[in-house]
């Protein structure tokens, strides 16, 4: 069974900016099609997302990437191999590094 990666949806996926609509997701970032088809031969995606459930699988049905996706959930899987996230940090073992990283943290997308 191949291992689970959990993806989120906003600012990930999509050109997600701050601007939350609960009716419209944002267009898909560029080269999402060829990134999800790649890691599908490996993994079992799960979509990760506050969003509505029915709205965020007919997103992925027009941009034509419902067939690389196993699930759309709320919640984080905690045995998923790999969680991908805008706002997520990777913890290296070193607790200050960490401290500033979190003290520091922004989206990448505030950045732009």
């Amino acid at each position: 069974m191949p291992k689970t990666l959990l993806i989120d949806l906003d600012g990930v996926l999509n050109t997600y900016c701050g601007n939350f609509s609960e009716s419209q997701i944002p267009a898909p970032r560029n080269g999402v099609k060829e990134f999800l088809q790649t890691l599908a031969k490996t993994y079992k995606i799960e979509i990760f997302t506050v969003r509505n459930k029915k709205l965020t699988y007919e997103w992925l049905k027009k941009y034509q990437l419902d067939e690389f996706i196993h699930d759309i959930t709320n919640v984080k899987n905690p045995y998923a191999s790999v969680i991908l996230d805008d706002r997520a940090l990777r913890f290296d073992g070193d607790f200050d590094k960490a401290l500033s990283e979190i003290l520091n943290f922004t989206p990448y997308w505030k950045n732009l």
